[in-house]
């Protein structure tokens, strides 16, 4: 594997170095009870499996097909949910933000910001997003070629912010169906920075239906394997107990039930990469 600039994220997770990451939960914060089944169940998988754990939620879903869509519970609700799947099973968290205004009080809670992939290019979400010194997971355009990342690269190493995460979630291909570019895995991390394949946005079929975004969770446990076997840094992944009644990205989202076989399986693929 190349070598890539990684970094602390706490005392336990080093993101970049010899044990693969998973960032992993809910696309859209429901509530407690949901968020903490998963992040249970998940923390107890990687804890088998020894492998780093980042439990995800948004508390908004901004970028949404229609005006009329679930969008979560809110800023104040959702970082105080964060807050105590923190404290509770003591892993760290990450959400998405979309305005310059809600990185501060995100950084309070959160030791990932994460910057959706249609905003990648906003430079001053990502300058406020770099200057609270978390690190920052910044999604690929599904419009940009893996080499442009290196401007999104520059605008945090002015902020003297080099904690940085870059995220593959597909390209747009033309056609209600995203793709994977193996070899821009490989291209990103040239760039010098860890890389996460975020398995499943990346089956997403936007535009398949006018009232919303659909996809093919099937899919996504290949694209895993495929990511890993290449040699990314870590896993990106939305998980929730019954995805068919998500507020949000149903289709795509892997079931709870699924995820412990596919985890299992997927982490033989990153030990063998590793090992040779």
């Amino acid at each position: 594997m190349l070598d890539v600039k990684g970094f602390s994220l706490s005392e336990a997770v080093f993101i970049g170095g010899d044990k693969m990451t998973l960032i992993a939960g809910p696309c859209s914060i429901e509530g407690w009870d949901m968020c903490d089944e998963v992040a249970g169940q998940i923390k107890r998988l990687c804890d088998e499996l020894d492998i780093n754990y980042v439990f995800k939620g948004s508390f908004d879903k901004a970028n949404r097909s229609n005006l009329h869509a679930g969008r979560g519970v809110g800023m104040d609700k959702g970082l105080q949910i964060l807050q105590d799947i923190k404290s509770k099973y003591g892993v760290c968290v990450t959400t998405d933000v979309h305005e310059t205004w809600q990185c501060g009080e995100t950084a309070d809670v959160c030791d990932i910001l994460q910057i959706p992939a249609y905003l990648c290019r906003q430079t001053d979400l990502i300058l406020s997003a770099a200057k609270t010194g978390r690190a920052v997971n910044i999604k690929k355009g599904q419009f940009m070629a893996p080499w442009n990342m290196d401007n999104v690269i520059e605008k945090m190493k002015y902020c003297e912010n080099e904690k940085i995460i870059l995220c593959e979630r597909g390209t747009t291909f033309g056609y209600n169906r995203l793709v994977v570019d193996m070899q821009g895995l490989l291209d990103m991390r040239k760039l010098g920075y860890p890389v996460f394949l975020d398995a499943t946005h990346s089956v997403q079929q936007p535009g398949s239906d006018r009232e919303f975004t659909s996809g093919n969770r099937e899919f996504a446990p290949y694209l895993m394997n495929a990511g890993l076997a290449v040699g990314v840094d870590g896993i990106f992944a939305e998980v929730h107990p019954d995805p068919d009644h998500a507020v949000s990205d149903g289709p795509s989202q892997i079931r709870l039930s699924d995820f412990g076989n596919i985890i299992k399986t997927a982490v033989k693929y990153d030990r063998l990469t590793r090992s040779i």
